[in-house]
């Protein structure tokens, strides 16, 4: 009875430990299920903002930036035709001269010397022929009145003939002693911008000299020789053919040039033609364009860009250039929002770059809308909020005329000021 009553009395005593132990957890269950059920879900992300711009169909020159080199339209050695002494140099180095001005004076003295002699011996030679046509006449008389042979007559007639022969061949020669005269007043041969003087007062020409005494270089016009890959070319030629690409008008500035520091030349050139051989080491070909340069800021040797306007693409779609995407094996893409505002990968076949744009030859149709900003932030079949960033009819677009001056260097890619400013809200608010 005694054991009974003793372990009685140990379970009433370790029931209200077991109770105390187990409250603790009771309280945990209760706090658990008083809290809110959507507080202890995951937020939900936001919807990303892209921005987007609507391709239209556009009428678009075909333009390529292509090096040049500024040659000049006509260049003239300035030689002597006759040796002697130069006595005299009667033009500014780098000055303008124009055709038919007197550059140097040779001495003159030993052809006025030859040209006097050659006078003489033609005064001579008239002389005898006076003589010898007084004789045939003579003889012509007396041959009708039977009191001359034939054969005095023919003698007579024959010297005639000789004698005109001889004057003939003196005065051939007086005219060559004048032109060596007149050759002495070495002049431009060419209207242009001449040198720096090769030979000095009191320089000997030697009989048989070659070397020239100046250069004369026609400098407006000007040409500007750029050159252009044959495989471009030929494909410019075939878009052409196909209607793909509308002709330009004959005879119309289609060739701008972009000096060294990015400015643009104030005057445009003339595409004139192209050259009909390839370089075998490079594999192009030369165009040669015209150039005003009533300035004279363009000159010989110079290496400048030409930006050649080949074409219109009267119905081409371009999109900016920060809306092409690469994959991995370097093919280009877009992200089109669809009429759901869902994105989707769009592949697209890119053209030359024009302006700030890539023209797009196949992929894309008017109408569709292709993100430009926030590509990073989407992915396929996400859903999306556009946002409308296309450049409203006046507002500044993307350039595509050559007309218009280059980008500054750092320019490229400031976009425009009202893209801008909506990139900075959407970036704040996220």
């Amino acid at each position: 009875m005694t054991r009974t009553l003793s372990a009685r009395t140990l379970s009433v005593i370790r029931a209200p430990r077991r109770a105390t132990a187990a409250l603790p957890a009771a309280l945990l269950l209760l706090a658990l299920g008083a809290c809110n059920p959507k507080q202890a879900a995951a937020p939900t992300p936001p919807v990303p903002e892209v921005g987007f711009v609507t391709v239209t169909p556009q009428a678009i020159p075909y333009l390529r930036d292509l090096p040049g080199r500024v040659a000049p339209m006509r260049i003239a050695e300035v030689r002597s035709r006759v040796s002697g002494l130069v006595v005299k140099r009667l033009f500014e180095q780098g000055s303008q001269v124009k055709e038919g001005d007197i550059l140097y004076k040779i001495d003159p003295a030993p052809f006025q010397v030859d040209l006097a002699s050659a006078e003489a011996v033609l005064a001579r030679h008239e002389a005898a022929l006076v003589l010898a046509r007084q004789q045939a006449d003579r003889l012509e008389q007396l041959l009708s009145r039977a009191t001359a042979s034939q054969a005095q007559y023919d003698a007579a007639f024959a010297g005639k003939k000789q004698a005109e022969a001889e004057v003939a061949g003196a005065k051939a020669a007086r005219d060559r002693a004048q032109l060596n005269l007149g050759w002495t007043d070495v002049r431009a041969p060419i209207t242009g911008r001449i040198g720096r003087a090769l030979l000095t007062e009191g320089t000997l020409i030697e009989p048989g000299s070659t070397g020239a005494l100046a250069t004369i270089q026609q400098l407006d016009p000007i040409y500007v020789d750029i050159t252009q890959s044959v495989g471009e070319l030929n494909r410019l030629r075939r878009d052409l053919a196909s209607g793909e690409l509308a002709r330009l008008e004959e005879n119309t500035a289609n060739v701008h040039l972009i000096m060294d520091d990015n400015s643009l030349y104030p005057l445009a050139g003339r595409l004139l033609f192209s050259d009909v051989t390839a370089d075998p080491s490079t594999g192009q070909v030369t165009l040669r364009v015209q150039f005003p340069n009533p300035h004279d800021e363009l000159f010989p040797g110079m290496y400048v860009r030409a930006r050649i306007k080949q074409g219109i693409d009267s119905d081409a779609i371009a999109v900016p250039q920060q809306a092409i995407q690469r994959t991995e094996d370097g093919r280009a893409e877009v992200w089109v929002v669809r009429a759901d505002d869902t994105v989707m990968r769009q592949p697209v076949e890119v053209g030359p770059v024009v302006g700030q744009n890539w023209l797009i030859r196949e992929g894309l149709k008017g109408g569709e809308k292709v993100v430009i900003d926030g590509v990073q932030k989407i992915t396929a079949g996400a859903t999306v909020k556009p946002l409308d960033q296309t450049p409203a009819h006046g507002e500044a677009g993307p350039r595509h005329d050559a007309d218009e001056a280059p980008d500054a260097p750092g320019a490229k890619n400031a976009g425009d000021p009202a893209e801008a400013a909506q990139r900075a809200a959407a970036a704040q608010r996220h």
